[in-house]
C-alpha cells in the first residue's frame, strides 16, 4: 500500500467531519473540497464574489502545505449552487491561476454544506 502523508494548516478551514485537508501519495496531493469558510472564524463570507476568493485562498493554503501552489494543480473540480456564478468563477479564477490552467469541470449542484454557494477540490502534482 501507497505511503500516505496527511496534509493539514492552519491557514485553511479546519476539517469539519472525517476528511483531510489534503492527502499526498507519492508525487501526487489530492485536495479536499475548500467551501468559503474563513479559517480564524470557521464562518462563512457573505457573497458570491468573496467566496470564490476565499476557496482559492484556502486551496492555495492547502497547497502550499503540501509544499507546491497552486501552478501545481492539474485537475480542479468546482460545484456552483447556481451555474449563473460560472462567469464569476472564470473572472476570479484568473486572479489565482495562469496559463497552462489545470483541467477543469463545473457542476451545478442543489447544495453544499455550510450553505456555502460555491465549492472546489482538485489534484496538485508535485
Amino acid at each position: 500500500m501507497a505511503q500516505k502523508t496527511i496534509i493539514q494548516t492552519n491557514d485553511a478551514p479546519a476539517a469539519i467531519g472525517t476528511y483531510s485537508q489534503a492527502v499526498k501519495v507519492g508525487d501526487t496531493v489530492y485536495l479536499s473540497g475548500q467551501i468559503g469558510l474563513d479559517p480564524e472564524s470557521m464562518q462563512m463570507v457573505e457573497g458570491i464574489e468573496p467566496q470564490i476568493h476565499r476557496v482559492f485562498q484556502n486551496l492555495r493554503a492547502v497547497t502550499v502545505a503540501a509544499g507546491g501552489s497552486l501552478a501545481d494543480v492539474v485537475k480542479l473540480n468546482i460545484f456552483l449552487t447556481d451555474l449563473a456564478n460560472f462567469a464569476k468563477v472564470n473572472e476570479i479564477m484568473a486572479e489565482y491561476f495562469a496559463q497552462p490552467y489545470p483541467a477543469r469541470a463545473a457542476v451545478g449542484v442543489a447544495s453544499l454544506p455550510r450553505a456555502a454557494l460555491v465549492e472546489a477540490d482538485g489534484v496538485m502534482v508535485l
